[in-house]
């Protein structure tokens, strides 16, 4: 039911830009905080960002801040990633995420389980 889409994904030589999309479905996208989170390889899962239902609050790892913006079209049940001056550390598959609950951020995040839904990932390659 819950569908959770990533794409734009790619290769990118540092200092470059990539803007990753989710396309969700299966819920009402608009009562929902959304998150991007990324794994790289032999690396725990790692929060990057989140927004909430409204879009008008945002919040950001400190490894990415200044640098990545999260946004999302709610008419059309979107969540964007615009990722700017990307550096080497970035490279990780980027998944989209929903808690499992409306209206409230997910307590933690430790791993993929501890959201509601995700979606398959996306790989993104920052190197030269």
């Amino acid at each position: 039911q819950v569908q959770l889409v990533e794409s734009g994904g790619g290769l990118v030589q540092p200092g470059g830009s990539l803007r990753l999309s989710c396309a969700a479905s299966g819920f009402t996208f608009s009562t929902y905080w959304m998150y991007w989170v990324r794994q790289a390889p032999g690396t725990g899962l790692e929060w990057v960002s989140r927004i909430n239902p409204d879009g008008d609050i945002t919040y950001y790892a400190d490894s990415v801040k200044g640098r990545f913006t999260i946004s999302r079209d709610n008419a059309k049940n979107m969540l964007y990633l615009q990722m700017n001056s990307l550096k080497s550390e970035d490279t990780a598959v980027y998944y989209c995420a929903k808690p499992k609950i409306a209206w409230f951020s997910t307590p933690v995040v430790r791993a993929l389980s501890d959201f509601g839904s995700w979606g398959q990932g996306t790989q993104v390659t920052v190197s030269s």
